[in-house]
């Protein structure tokens, strides 16, 4: 259980993103809602995992990079500063930069869209301190190594990807099939409060 947790914690943080409208399935259903289509709702679906992924992958790779010429505990303490500036920077004005995509946008827009979402809300942020201990525990010495690091770093990203992408499909699908979007019209829990609240604790994980 000790060796399977982080991993749950891995894919958990992927239910948490697929789970936020933010990150995708709202978009998607209102895009199928608007073009009267099924198929676009489950078409969408592809390019706002791979802009996700794609945005997770580049902070996990720069944060293994950095690793390996970083010392262990100064990068640790940078990352948790980082988060910690980024949970108060959504405070401030994370409602003020929103990213906004009109509903006539193709699969490549969709896909940027995702991309700059994800980035934006610091979604690879969150996973920094979980994909490091599993990067440190890979190796016999607890060292960021390129060898040990890169193919867990990788295996929990896809990990994460496709826990997003399962529990955005599920909510998308059921919301457009049968939810409809007025539900939301009378009350849906701030996840942006959440999010914020998740960054904070990432960050003091990495600090203390």
């Amino acid at each position: 259980m000790t060796e399977l947790a982080p991993w749950l914690a891995v894919a958990g943080l992927g239910a948490f993103h697929g789970a936020n409208p933010a990150m995708g399935w709202l978009f998607a259903v209102a895009l199928g809602l608007h073009r009267q289509s099924r198929r676009i709702v489950w078409l969408a679906l592809l390019p706002i995992a791979i802009g996700h992924g794609l945005s997770v992958a580049l902070v996990l790779a720069l944060a293994v990079t950095l690793g390996l010429f970083v010392d262990q505990r100064a990068l640790e303490v940078a990352c948790g500063l980082l988060l910690l500036g980024w949970a108060g920077y959504h405070v401030l004005f994370g409602h003020r930069a929103r990213v906004r995509v009109g509903m006539r946008t193709g699969m490549a827009g969709l896909g940027l869209w995702s991309f700059l979402m994800a980035t934006s809300h610091g979604a690879g942020l969150m996973l920094l301190p979980v994909v490091m201990s599993l990067c440190l525990a890979a190796t016999p010495a607890r060292e960021l190594t390129a060898s040990g690091s890169l193919p867990v770093a990788l295996a929990a990203l896809g990990v994460h990807t496709l826990a997003m992408l399962a529990v955005t499909a599920a909510i998308a699908v059921t919301v457009y099939e049968v939810v409809g979007v007025a539900f939301l019209r009378r009350g849906w829990i701030n996840l942006d409060r959440v999010w914020t609240l998740a960054l904070v604790a990432a960050g003091l994980i990495l600090l203390l």
